[in-house]
């Protein structure tokens, strides 16, 4: 994300958020297809580790720096499989562990993933086993056999039946994982975005913030088909749309609301989505002609008859973010997202309970 284009007020909170997680987050970056660059502040003299595995322990990671003070790091990684960093404290023994977030595919668009972020009882998420995408028509070859080393077991769908027609789901048909999707019709989120108002930077940004209000009903089989395949405990579980960020950023904020996740931890991760999309690879080049009555296919066509793709900001002049207004339908509507969770997802506390064992170190 570039803080030059965003409200001097979100600036700000995401600048405090990410001072006040300082100590506690470091990061992965790639810095070539063979490097990582690992950073993390505070702590003293620190040995860094890599794995091949998520929940490796350290007996099993090869160490690859000892005392290090300098709070970066740049690792050689060459394996085919996704690689996972291990941190000592070498004062007191702490472990944290930490991976890239944006995955590096050549054809991919904002395929993260949820881990490391604060959850219940001081603990984080645990990496390698949630994730969070766009769709995946594109794939390379090489993408596809990096997501079938992530070990995901089931992909739930969230898009409509028309967008998955245009674009079938490349990750799941290349894996093994099970695949959820539920019909509807493109019409219950495109009839508001076929000709939004000039000027207007997002659609949410022009009236329509009700999307983010309805999904909460209109969309709770899919998202409870994410919590039933979270609680099965099958594999990593992936769940997308077509661009990855409004109504699979209300899954997340679900997700990780039930994993004690702070809200203004996942106002910032939903906001990771204009950097990390790559609208070209969402959707293929349509034409209408060859999809009678699919609005999707129009809608894609004329947005690429206007120049490139781009990923709009996702608030509005206020700095105000869309998926506010998800919380603000809950917390009038339900009381809480626990009890949103519960009464309409079916997700009571002894589920709740079982997602925080299953996802939180």
């Amino acid at each position: 994300m570039n803080p030059r284009s965003l409200p001097l007020a979100l600036v700000a909170s995401l600048f405090l958020l990410s001072a006040a997680q300082a100590q506690t987050a470091p990061t992965v970056e790639r810095a070539a297809p063979d490097q990582i660059v690992i950073r993390w502040q505070g702590g003293g003299p620190v040995d860094v580790y890599l794995s091949d595995r998520p929940d490796a322990p350290i007996s099993k990671a090869t160490r690859v720096a000892q005392g290090d003070k300098d709070g970066a790091f740049t690792a050689t990684w060459t394996q085919a499989s996704r690689p996972y960093v291990i941190l000592r404290n070498e004062r007191d023994g702490h472990l944290t562990r930490v991976a890239e977030r944006l995955l590096p595919l050549e054809h991919g668009s904002n395929f993260r993933d949820l881990g490391g972020y604060p959850g219940a009882d001081g603990k984080h998420v645990r990496w390698g086993l949630i994730y969070r995408t766009a769709a995946t028509p594109m794939l390379t070859v090489a993408d596809s056999r990096y997501v079938e080393r992530l070990g995901i077991g089931a992909d739930i769908d969230l898009r409509s039946v028309e967008e998955r027609e245009l674009a079938p789901d490349a990750a799941v048909l290349r894996t093994k994982a099970r695949y959820y999707a539920n019909d509807y019709p493109a019409s219950d989120v495109f009839s508001k975005l076929i000709q939004p108002p000039a000027g207007a930077p997002h659609p949410a940004a022009s009236g329509q913030s009700s999307l983010y209000r309805g999904w909460l009903v209109s969309l709770a089989p899919q998202f409870r088909d994410i919590f039933q395949q979270l609680l099965a405990d099958k594999g990593a579980v992936t769940y997308h749309c077509s661009a990855g960020q409004d109504r699979t950023g209300v899954a997340s904020a679900l997700v990780l609301s039930a994993l004690g996740v702070p809200r203004e931890v996942i106002l910032a991760d939903y906001q990771l989505s204009t950097a990390d999309r790559r609208p070209d690879y969402e959707m293929p080049p349509v034409d209408p002609a060859q999809h009678p009555g699919n609005m999707v296919a129009v809608f894609y066509a004329k947005a690429r008859a206007a120049g490139p793709l781009t990923a709009k900001p996702l608030y509005d002049a206020s700095g105000r973010a869309f998926l506010q207004e998800t919380f603000d339908e809950i917390d009038s509507r339900w009381g809480s997202v626990d009890a949103y969770l519960d009464k309409e997802l079916g997700i009571g506390a002894r589920e709740r309970a079982r997602l925080r064992a299953l996802y939180l170190e």
